[in-house]
């Protein structure tokens, strides 16, 4: 519960969330070993070699006082000055001095204190210039004024290990994201070949990666296999059902062409209805079974099931302008019989009929609205449930049908990894049927 308000701002993908989890270490270390290194061991450093100089400035002072004159003090320390390497001169007076450091001088303040502790007779102590510092002792012949170079203060070269750090810590991620990539390029896959069984299509795969991935995509296969044995067992059984039933309607009707027309009248109209719910079955077990995946233009599918039903004189029009001309991998036998249930359906139950295509660049969306009546809303989970018929809403004078119309369309749509969607027309004032297709 802590960390649910830091779930907003997490990042979706597995590429970016393994990548968050490989840099955070890497930069809280850094991070660490930097905060310890400028704290203590760069600090460390410093006061060592500031206790060092203050060496080299108390010798200096106590030259200055232990000479009997001015000019006998001047030499000596000069003198010796020269040897230690320091620049020293003899000013009238004390400067005034405050915080005479630079901003983003790290150690300037140890210096300071440093050189205060080891040398009490210091006045001041400026830090102006980055490359030396200069310091204002109190002796007896007066105010004397070393010039120290920086580098003998503290350490010239702290960056280098940030740079190292900052180095090897690309260089390591770098090393570690090839890895990763390497052990998350197969659950890509995987979720890749997935998404394209859902959506009806066969995507070669070959498990990899480590053995708990490669047992996940063997998995994964052994699934995909059964469902594709099942389906073929289906329309295996379902032809054999289909020739098995077909041969003995076949056999009655053509008894009953034997019959006088007013005895064999009711019994053809059995037939009729019995040969018509057989294939209602067929069509529904079916689905797309059988049906290859082909690159086709999805409004052509629509343009030519409306010449057919035109053909025949049924007023079924294409929306102007909603079809693209792009060509998409779908199963268009199934598609073409998904939107042969919609439409003849919406002119079963009305007058005239209205199709549309909308592509874009996630899902194919066909629309299909009519003028007749529409279904209540708290009725469109039974009405594409297989086997149920709406008689009161929905087939009004129109005569019982099987039941299967819509869900023969669910079916095909679920197996495209797509839904099917009612709602009321705006335009014709009936049923508006969505059937939607993932890319």
């Amino acid at each position: 519960m802590f960390f649910q308000w830091l779930k907003r701002y997490m990042p979706r993908g597995l590429y970016t969330r393994a990548l968050i989890i490989l840099i955070l270490p890497i930069l809280s270390l850094q991070l660490l070993v930097s905060v310890v290194f400028i704290q203590r061991h760069f600090e460390g450093v410093t006061r060592q070699m500031t206790a060092a100089v203050a060496i080299d400035l108390r010798y200096l002072r106590d030259l200055a006082d232990a000479a009997p004159n001015p000019t006998t003090a001047i030499a000596s320390v000069n003198a010796v000055a020269r040897q230690l390497e320091l620049a020293v001169s003899w000013p009238p007076t004390f400067p005034n001095i405050g915080n005479d450091r630079l901003r983003f001088d790290l150690t300037g303040r140890t210096v300071a204190a440093r050189l205060r502790e080891g040398v009490p007779q210091i006045s001041a102590v400026s830090m102006s210039d980055r490359h030396r510092v200069t310091v204002w002792i109190a002796t007896e012949q007066g105010p004397m004024s070393v010039d120290i170079s920086r580098t003998r203060l503290s350490a010239s070269n702290p960056h280098q290990l940030l740079v190292i750090m900052v180095v090897l810590g690309a260089v390591l991620t770098a090393i570690s994201y090839i890895f990763l990539r390497n052990q998350l390029r197969p659950i890509t896959r995987m979720a890749r070949a997935a998404a394209d069984y859902g959506k009806g299509r066969i995507t070669p795969y070959s498990p990899g990666g480590a053995t708990e991935v490669r047992a996940a995509g063997m998995a994964f296969l052994d699934m995909r296999n059964r469902l594709e044995r099942q389906t073929q067992q289906r329309t295996m059984m379902l032809s054999g059902v289909s020739h098995d039933l077909r041969t003995p309607l076949t056999r009655l009707r053509l008894g009953l062409s034997l019959l006088h027309d007013e005895e064999a009248e009711p019994l053809t109209r059995d037939v009729d209805e019995m040969q018509r719910l057989l294939d209602s079955f067929l069509d529904f077990a079916r689905s797309d079974a059988g049906d290859e995946v082909e690159r086709v233009d999805p409004a052509g599918i629509v343009r030519d099931l409306i010449a057919d039903f035109t053909r025949i004189g049924l007023a079924v029009t294409l929306q102007s302008g909603s079809g693209p001309r792009v060509t998409v991998p779908l199963r268009p036998a199934a598609i073409r019989r998904a939107l042969d249930n919609l439409v003849g359906n919406a002119l079963r139950y009305g007058n005239k009929a209205q199709v549309a295509v909308h592509v874009t660049d996630r899902a194919i969306r066909y629309v299909v609205e009519d003028d007749g009546p529409s279904i209540p809303p708290d009725q469109h989970e039974d009405a594409i449930r297989p086997f149920t018929r709406l008689d009161v809403s929905r087939n009004q004078d129109k005569g019982a049908g099987v039941g299967l119309g819509l869900a023969i369309v669910v079916d095909i749509a679920r197996n495209h990894g797509g839904v099917l969607r009612l709602s009321d027309s705006e335009t014709l004032g009936g049923l508006k049927a969505e059937l939607v297709i993932a890319r």
